[in-house]
């Protein structure tokens, strides 16, 4: 069993907010692999399904990003699941838009949902994490952050975003294979050939 955690923050207001990405995400790996209804279970909603050979559980915490990782925690203890298990799609500010990276471990670059998953993964024996991070790019000034990451997608990002989630949807199956360089580069050829 694979737990792979979208980062958001619940409710409509938030939907198309560049902070949800990782929910959006989720929910188009789900509907591209035909996973299960929605269930609301470790503080969230999950859908249960299989990309290839794996099993996966798909969850989005709604606990509200600052507390993701209680979350998170809940579905791993349950599992009996280590932070190998766990792949976590978030919004990140230091790539460009549209560029999506995968990476086990690194900082939290003042991501707040990641900090809290920082935080739970500790008290269940640390390791590091495995992460698609998914590029909304830099305002420019920390002092445009903020809006910046709890903005709406501008209708002029529309086309790119929906390209992106597609093409994160399509190429699941490598990730799901634990092939994250080829997940990748599927990817950088669909949005850029």
């Amino acid at each position: 069993m694979q737990i792979w955690a979208g980062l958001g923050n619940p409710g409509p207001q938030y939907a198309m907010h560049r902070h949800n990405v990782g929910f959006m995400a989720l929910d188009v790996i789900a509907d591209m692999h035909g996973f299960g209804p929605v269930q609301k279970k470790f503080s969230g909603w999950v859908q249960e399904g299989r990309i290839g050979n794996a099993r996966v559980l798909l969850l989005k915490p709604a606990t509200y990003m600052n507390e993701s990782g209680r979350s998170i925690a809940e579905a791993l203890r349950f599992y009996k699941l280590d932070a190998e298990a766990l792949t976590v799609f978030h919004d990140e500010l230091d790539l460009a838009p549209f560029k999506v990276k995968v990476r086990v471990g690194g900082g939290l670059a003042g991501h707040n949902g990641l900090r809290s998953i920082d935080k739970h993964m500790t008290q269940l024996g640390g390791a590091e994490f495995r992460r698609v991070r998914i590029g909304i790019g830099h305002p420019g000034h920390k002092d445009r952050v903020t809006g910046h990451v709890l903005g709406n997608y501008a209708k002029a990002e529309m086309d790119d975003l929906t390209d992106m989630l597609a093409a994160i949807g399509a190429e699941a199956s490598w990730l799901a294979a634990g092939d994250d360089p080829r997940f990748m580069s599927e990817i950088a050829l669909r949005l850029h050939g």
